[in-house]
This record gives C-alpha cells, sequence and structure tokens, in this order.
C-alpha cells in the first residue's frame, strides 16, 4: 500500500513538472521525434519529471509484487485526486463542471472495485503464457497508434473546435496498459539469488521489447498531446484507460480469479462498466473562445436631430 501510494505521489509530479516544462518550449510534434527529444532533453524541469516518473515506475513494480493488478489500479487511480490539485496549484489550470462531476465518477467506480477486494482471498500471479500477452498487446499497441494518427489528422482541420484531449488520452492510455503487463511479467523475474539466470530468462520473454516498444513511443505520443491539451483531462483519461485495460486483460491474461462472492463480483463488473460509460461521455472538445463584438460607430449628433 505504501509503494502504491508512492507511486501515484510521483506519478503526479512527474506528469505535472512536464507539463510546465513543456508549455515553455516551442510546439513539438511526433513527425519530428529527434527534435522533441533535443527539447525534453535540454530542459531541467522536464528531466526531474521524467526522473519521478522513473521512480514511479519502480515503486510500481513493488506493488505488482504483492498485490492483484485489480486492487493495484483501484489505489493507482486514487492519485487523480492529487494529480488535479497539482495541476490547479502549479500550472493553473481548470476543469469545468462537468469533468469534475466525470472525475467524481470515475473515483467512485474505482473505490467500487476496491470494495470488491478481499484481503487474503485475492490470488497475486506472477506468469502468463507468453502466446496470450502477444495476442492482447501487439492488437492493443496498433490499435493505441491508430486512434492517435486519427486525432492528429482531425486536428489539423482548421475550423475544429480545440480538442480537450480525450482522444489523445485514449491512445496513450492502450500503449501505457500495455507497459503496465510489461511490468507485471518483468516483476515476476525479481529475485535475490540467481540474478543471472533471471536476467536471461527475461530477455527471452517479450516483456523487455514491449516495454522498449511502449517506452518510446508512449514518449513522444504522451508528450506532444500534453504539450497541447490539459493535463488535468488527458491524464486522468490515460491513467482511467490504462488502470481498465491493465485489470481487465491482466487479471484474464495473468489468470487471477474473480471475486467468487456475488457481492463482490457485482461491485467489480459495475464499477469498471461505470468507469467505461464516464469515459465515453466525456467532452471531445473546448468550448470555442467567443470573440468579442466589434464597438459601435457612435451616433452622428445630426442623426439625433429631430426633423
Amino acid at each position: 500500500m505504501a509503494a502504491a501510494l508512492m507511486a501515484n505521489t510521483l506519478y503526479s509530479l512527474g506528469f505535472v513538472l512536464e507539463k510546465r516544462a513543456l508549455t515553455a518550449l516551442p510546439q513539438v510534434s511526433i513527425r519530428q521525434p529527434a527534435r522533441l527529444l533535443r527539447l525534453v532533453l535540454g530542459s531541467p524541469l522536464w528531466i526531474g519529471g521524467s526522473l519521478s516518473l522513473a521512480a514511479g515506475f519502480g515503486a510500481q513494480l513493488v506493488v505488482y509484487r504483492t498485490l492483484p493488478i485489480a486492487a493495484a489500479q483501484g489505489i493507482f487511480v486514487s492519485g487523480l485526486v492529487l494529480l488535479v490539485l497539482l495541476s490547479a496549484r502549479l500550472l493553473g489550470e481548470e476543469t469545468s463542471g462537468r469533468e469534475r462531476y466525470a472525475l467524481s465518477a470515475i473515483l467512485a467506480a474505482l473505490l467500487m472495485v476496491v470494495l470488491s477486494l478481499r484481503e487474503g482471498s485475492e490470488t497475486v500471479s506472477h506468469a502468463a503464457p507468453y502466446p496470450l500477452i502477444l495476442l492482447v498487446c501487439v492488437p492493443s499497441l496498433a490499435a493505441g497508434v491508430w486512434l492517435y494518427n486519427s486525432a492528429e489528422r482531425r486536428a489539423r482541420h482548421r475550423h475544429r473546435l480545440p480538442t480537450t484531449g480525450v482522444e489523445y488520452g485514449v491512445a496513450v492510455g492502450l500503449l501505457y496498459g500495455v507497459s503496465s503487463l510489461a511490468i507485471k511479467g518483468v516483476s515476476s523475474y525479481l529475485t535475490t539469488s540467481g540474478i543471472g539466470g533471471a536476467l536471461l530468462d527475461l530477455l527471452r520473454s517479450p516483456y523487455p521489447y514491449l516495454l522498449l516498444f511502449t517506452g518510446a513511443f508512449g514518449l513522444v505520443m504522451s508528450q506532444a498531446a500534453l504539450q497541447r491539451c490539459r493535463a488535468s483531462l488527458i491524464v486522468p483519461v490515460c491513467t482511467t484507460v490504462t488502470c481498465l485495460y491493465t485489470a481487465v486483460l491482466g487479471t484474464l491474461s495473468f489468470g487471477e480469479a474473480l471475486p467468487e462472492d456475488p457481492l463482490r463480483l457485482a461491485l467489480r463488473v459495475a464499477g469498471t462498466a461505470l468507469a467505461v460509460a464516464v469515459l465515453l461521455s466525456m467532452p471531445r472538445h473546448d468550448p470555442a473562445a467567443q470573440s468579442p463584438q466589434p464597438p459601435q460607430p457612435p451616433i452622428a449628433a445630426k442623426e439625433l436631430t429631430p426633423p
């Protein structure tokens, strides 16, 4: 639990620092990944945010060693509250009433998932068949890249309203969901003895290569999206997709059984369904700024003179 809360804090702080650094940089694009990397690596603030995210990654490895996937995701999403507070305090971002209701509903949905857990009765699995992992992850990666490119094409239309970042968040969330499954797989190779053999076994698995792919593409895609969209919206959407993806497909892939008690099973299914429904109902565009009305010319004095 302590490691999960630490991961929440580090992830939220890392995203906010990266967003603040990106606002001071020239516009970046996924079409110029080398330029993007050169710009962000030259920003000490961005590097600090990345180090915070890397430390959160380390805490996440510890969490997956000790908690079931569904329980871990429920705790991770609780960090959305901290993220919204930091975004308002450090970035000056404001959320609309509809978005605040949506975030509250997502937190309620994930609280239902947490309440469906019972200490001592949940199985913590550490292995999954490699063909099944690839069958789940490869189409998800393709879908994430396709969705991001589709959002990019639509955003280039001159007369479209400014996007809130929901599509970008879903696309990056799919990549990070695959990354989360890979982290879960890597955690099974953590050992204090026979490190050499464990490292060879890890290199024979698909997990390090999935992490490399999601790390490279996720970095470029997330930074470009984070620069043009509000962190207080795109990160919660990305986190929700990642957590739902990991909780559902990770539980099935790693063979962690669903609750047998009908009430706990209903809580888990209803919480997942509510989070998906809220995600689908979130606004796709920010309202267009109303252009000020041009001042009316003063009425000439002779027009006021009665005939």
